[in-house]
């Protein structure tokens, strides 16, 4: 029990080193690569992962234009939001909303996937999304994740 409790002293004082992830979005299906995302923001590859604690990299995803959504599925899904006046409900389905804002439509499949907690915030900070191929973040030593 002593050793369990020593151990996760002993990985909360260490520099926790980050890499950087470019994920090309092309042809790719929204909800994978979304999930795929999720799990680099948390670190859950890592061997230093621990539920309660922030160990993800940062990940940047360009190309969200091209991204694969299917038919049926961007007729279906509607994304709802209300102004809260009486009569304020508005809709949006998935189609229209990748069309005018693809990056928006991204992070939010990401942010569902991810658990609603205090971390969470941090995790979607070092999420960088791009709808072009042109990103600001060269100086990074980038790993392509396929």
């Amino acid at each position: 029990m002593n050793k369990d409790k020593n151990m996760n002293k002993d990985n909360r004082n260490k520099k926790n080193q980050r890499n950087w992830f470019l994920v090309d979005a092309t042809d790719q299906s929204l909800g994978r690569l979304a999930s795929k995302v999720a799990n680099l923001l948390r670190g859950k590859g890592k061997p230093n992962f621990v539920y309660n604690q922030d160990v993800g990299d940062f990940v940047i995803a360009i190309n969200l234009r091209q991204l694969d959504i299917k038919k049926d599925k961007a007729l279906k899904k509607i994304y709802y939001r209300h102004s809260g006046y009486p009569g304020g409900l508005k809709s949006k389905t998935l189609k229209e909303a990748a069309v005018t804002d693809p990056v928006w439509v991204f992070k939010k499949a990401v942010a569902g996937m991810l658990p609603k907690n205090r971390l969470q915030k941090n995790w979607l900070k070092r999420l960088k999304l791009y709808a072009e191929s042109e990103h600001k973040h060269q100086a990074q030593k980038l790993i392509k994740v396929e």
